[in-house]
């Protein structure tokens, strides 16, 4: 960010009071003028700090030295003042004698040529022996000396600055003959003064040693908190502020907080500064994603994730009250012929141009939503589904009879709607989506730009395929498919001669049957993807089992019209360790009659390689005879509508009998399916039938 000069800043403060515009800005300027960065902070703490240290130095060193030259003086004074008494006390035991007074000052005024020494007698010693001349004039002219005769205190005055003055007081004794001991009486005979240079007091070594010590700690406390106290509040506060707002926005996950301002050091201002203009651009950023993340960003309408969201809580709601509801679902006949011709742009403003036609058509609590490219769909909140139909009636129209204006000039875009009403078509999120996608289904395949609803039973019908095509294609997803294995035995001995692999799927602890999933699989093209699972799961269960053993698999018209994959099951077999005469392929007249020469010619030569072939539901049509001329197989499998009432109807009987017979003369093994009790697979093998397969014998069972 950048940072104005002290010049440019008075610049801006001369040009705002010239043109009256004061106020807030100019304090932020004077605080621009007052903002350092951290290299001049440390730098100036560090002048401040050596500033104090200086002026504390200065300041206790006088405080210091007043202190010791008091102390020291005073001390020093008193020995002086104890020394000239002794020297004057034979003196004064004479009554202070004027000239042996004298005699004695001049003695010391020589002895120590810096000091001045003065003597003022009491008042009691001076009525006693007189006067001296000129002495009561000094008394009285001196406050400190009369208070000094009169109280008995000594005084310490400094009347020059590099000179001292002591007033010693000298009290009455009395001398006691037995100890030759003194002691004072109370009264003060006089006062000696004493005035000489403060420079000839003598310190003592320690005591400036233990000064220096104490007055250097006391400065090193001193500059420790002024740098304390500014480094705290200068540059750790800030730090510690920043780090709050951090562990705010982590744990509440709330881009709003912010960092306060206003700091002396640049580098903080200017981390403040980083710090909220990017929490303001993730906060931008993540409102932009949580928008995104709802709304389609060409035409602003709500996308997939959200319509989703309003359905299920639509679906509650009408639930909840007992009220129904409708969806309008659009998808856009041939849009890709304008994206084609005319490009994308001019496709995505006839996108937004049609969102806009559509929504006007629309009440204000209906939402409508982009669900893909080409995709719209339109809740209609407690719609019945007349009600409905007429909505979607009125848009189509209006898409009919209004082109968009493009660059391109008038462009006309139709669109085939389906109307889909709770609860009559659905009674949750997936039943209502299924339908919408099979009566728009529907009307695609009835030549488009139409409006349907689900109004027959077939559309219903319908509706169920693809309920159980979306449970089929998530247990293809989740491999949830299962190879069920259900055995083939020879009905002259009983024991298994092969398995057919029968599809299943795993749903928890329930396992569902493949025909209540067979037909969603062929009408919506998974019968191939499972007839691959289960062909490659037979394989390995048949790899665990007897040598001798063979497997029968079911193969679709989808899958068999897969001619390269066909093929390639010998290659599969071999793979899995395997040989091909163990494996039987079941087919159908349903996968031989549309590509017959096609089928033909791959039987021929997977047999060649060794795989056999079975002709399933022999007798279900009216040309399987037929078949036996064209097709080489190996078995015949007998419909099981003709083997399960044997016992009971003889033209059953006489019909399996007479495919059993042809079946031979073409040198064909026949196997009887849906055999179910004792009495059929007797009849059976009377017939010379060589294989059953049904319940009698075993029920399907897991081949894992």
């Amino acid at each position: 960010m950048y940072s104005p000069t002290r010049f440019e800043c008075m610049g801006i403060l001369l040009y705002q009071g010239a043109t009256g515009s004061w106020g807030g800005d100019v304090a932020n300027v004077f605080f621009l003028i007052k903002r350092v960065t951290l290299g001049r902070l440390l730098l100036g703490l560090s002048l401040l700090s050596m500033s104090i240290a200086l002026v504390l130095i200065f300041v206790l060193s006088g405080v210091v030295r007043d202190r010791a030259v008091h102390d020291l003086a005073r001390d020093e004074a008193r020995q002086t003042s104890q020394l000239v008494f002794q020297s004057l006390y034979s003196a004064m035991r004479k009554g202070w004698n004027k000239d042996e007074i004298k005699g004695v000052i001049e003695r010391l005024n020589t002895s120590m040529p810096n000091l001045k020494i003065r003597v003022y007698r009491g008042a009691i010693v001076a009525k006693q022996f007189g006067e001296m001349p000129g002495e009561a004039e000094v008394i009285a002219q001196e406050p400190t000396l009369q208070q000094a005769l009169n109280t008995g205190d000594d005084v310490l005055l400094f009347p020059q600055e590099h000179e001292l003055r002591y007033l010693f007081p000298v009290h009455a004794q009395k001398e006691c003959l037995v100890c030759h001991t003194q002691s004072f009486v109370g009264a003060v005979h006089g006062v000696i003064d004493i005035t000489y240079p403060i420079n000839d007091i003598k310190v003592s070594f320690n005591y400036v040693i233990n000064t220096i010590v104490g007055y250097t700690l006391l400065v090193m406390a001193v500059v420790f908190l002024v740098l304390y106290f500014k480094l705290r509040y200068l540059v750790a506060q800030p730090i510690a502020d920043l780090v709050a707002v951090i562990q705010k926005v982590t744990h509440e996950m709330d881009l709003t907080h912010r960092v306060d301002g206003g700091h002396w050091i640049v580098e903080l201002q200017r981390l403040s500064e980083y710090f909220n203009h990017l929490l303001s651009t993730v906060q931008q950023y993540n409102e932009r994603l949580q928008e995104l993340s709802v709304r389609d960003p060409l035409t602003g309408l709500y996308n997939r994730r959200k319509f989703d969201e309003f359905l299920d809580y639509e679906i509650n709601r009408a639930g909840r009250h007992e009220h129904s509801f409708s969806i309008i679902m659009a998808d856009l006949d041939d849009f890709k012929f304008v994206n084609d011709t005319y490009g994308h742009p001019v496709g995505d403003m006839a996108l937004k141009q049609l969102t806009f036609l559509m929504e006007s058509g629309l009440r204000k609590g209906d939402m409508m939503a982009r669900l893909g490219g080409d995709e719209f769909a339109i809740i209609l909140p407690e719609t019945n589904a007349e009600q409905a139909l007429q909505v979607a009636r009125k848009l189509h129209q209006s898409l009919v009879n209004e082109p968009f204006e493009l660059p391109v000039g008038k462009v006309t875009i139709a669109a085939s709607f389906s109307v889909v009403s709770f609860p009559e078509d659905g009674k949750d999120k997936k039943e209502l989506q299924t339908a919408m996608d099979v009566v728009l289904y529907q009307a695609k395949s009835r030549g488009k730009n139409q409006v349907l609803t689900a109004e027959t039973e077939q559309d219903r019908t319908m509706m169920n395929i693809f309920r159980r095509g979306d449970f089929l294609r998530r247990a293809l997803q989740e491999d949830r498919i299962e190879a069920y294995l259900q055995p083939i035995v020879q009905l002259s001995d009983g024991q298994p001669m092969a398995f057919e692999a029968l599809a299943r799927i795993r749903d928890g602890d329930r396992v569902i049957a493949a025909g209540q999933f067979i037909e969603a699989a062929e009408e919506l093209g998974m019968i191939r993807e499972l007839d691959m699972r289960i062909f490659h799961k037979g394989l390995v269960a048949l790899a665990r089992a007897n040598p001798e053993t063979k497997m029968f698999f079911n193969l679709s018209a989808r899958t068999f019209a897969d001619v390269e994959w066909v093929r390639s099951i010998p290659e599969q077999v071999e793979k899995a360790g395997l040989k091909c005469k163990r494996i039987v392929l079941e087919i159908t007249e349903r996968e031989a009659l549309p590509h017959l020469s096609l089928v033909k010619e791959v039987i021929d030569e997977l047999r060649q390689k060794g795989i056999s072939f079975a002709l399933d539901d022999f007798g279900s049509g009216f040309s399987s005879f037929l078949y036996l001329k064209y097709l080489a197989v190996d078995y015949v499998k007998i419909e099981g509508s003709f083997v399960r009432q044997i016992a009971l109807d003889d033209r059953d009987l006489i019909m399996v009998r007479h495919i059993h017979l042809v079946a031979k003369e073409f040198g064909l093994k026949t196997v009887a399916e849906f055999v179910e009790d004792e009495e059929t697979a007797k009849i059976l093998a009377e017939i010379g039938v060589d294989y059953a397969q049904g319940y009698f014998y075993g029920h399907p069972a897991s081949s894992s």
